[in-house]
């Protein structure tokens, strides 16, 4: 099947998950999300990961995005995993990971997803079923995909990027503006290329033009 794309729908699944039975698109409901894979429950690089985000709940909670991991495991490896993860998190502050774990031990959902790692053939479990590649997914309220990172497996995914490309996402939704290199919230962003100069004189009063493709402006975001 054909790779997912920016802007392709987010396949639909029903799953087994630490907190129950889904329908994703169900469960994403009005939300945005953040769909996050791993190889398999008790891998050290993962267990760092999924702390992190446990810890950071109010971070994606004030953005309404919901976050689901997704592991090539049953529910069972993960409920004794979620022990380990909430166990070594607590070394740094309060962990508790109150988000949902896809249990796709058959893979189904992470070939869907085209989440399996086809270029290195001995990268497979007891069982020679291929890992899952460390993949992340964006999708937004109308269940677009809007961001898809993928990690070597030797590197943690770095969270602060990815709560940062929701919040440029989420401003650009909501103002006719995209964001610069290195940018945060808080920061000018860049006036839209649609945006004509006579209604950027209305919409950004104090936008400075620097080039004639180059415009930016301060931006006021709760």
């Amino acid at each position: 099947m054909p790779a997912l794309r920016l802007g392709n729908t987010a396949p639909n699944f029903e799953a087994d998950t630490t907190q129950g039975h889904i329908t994703f698109h169900d469960w994403i409901g009005d939300s945005w999300a953040v769909l996050f894979s791993h190889p398999g429950d008790f891998t050290p690089v993962c267990t760092t990961e999924l702390a992190e985000v446990a810890r950071r709940a109010s971070d994606f909670a004030q953005r309404n995005v919901k976050v689901i991991g997704i592991s090539a495991n049953g529910l069972e490896e993960h409920e004794k995993w979620v022990k380990d993860i909430n166990e070594w998190g607590s070394k740094v502050g309060p962990t508790d990971v109150g988000f949902p774990i896809i249990a796709d031990a058959d893979r189904k959902i992470s070939t869907l997803y085209d989440m399996l790692d086809e270029q290195d053939a001995t990268n497979k479990d007891a069982k020679g079923l291929p890992f899952t590649i460390r993949t992340v997914f964006v999708i937004d309220p109308k269940k677009t995909i809007r961001l898809t990172i993928a990690y070597p497996a030797s590197t943690g995914r770095n969270f602060d990027e990815i709560i940062r490309v929701i919040d440029s996402l989420q401003i650009g939704d909501k103002h006719r503006v995209t964001t610069p290199v290195n940018w945060k919230k808080g920061e000018d962003v860049i006036v839209h290329p649609s945006v004509s100069n006579e209604e950027a004189k209305t919409l950004f009063p104090e936008h400075t033009v620097h080039k004639p493709y180059l415009r930016t402006t301060p931006l006021k975001v709760e």
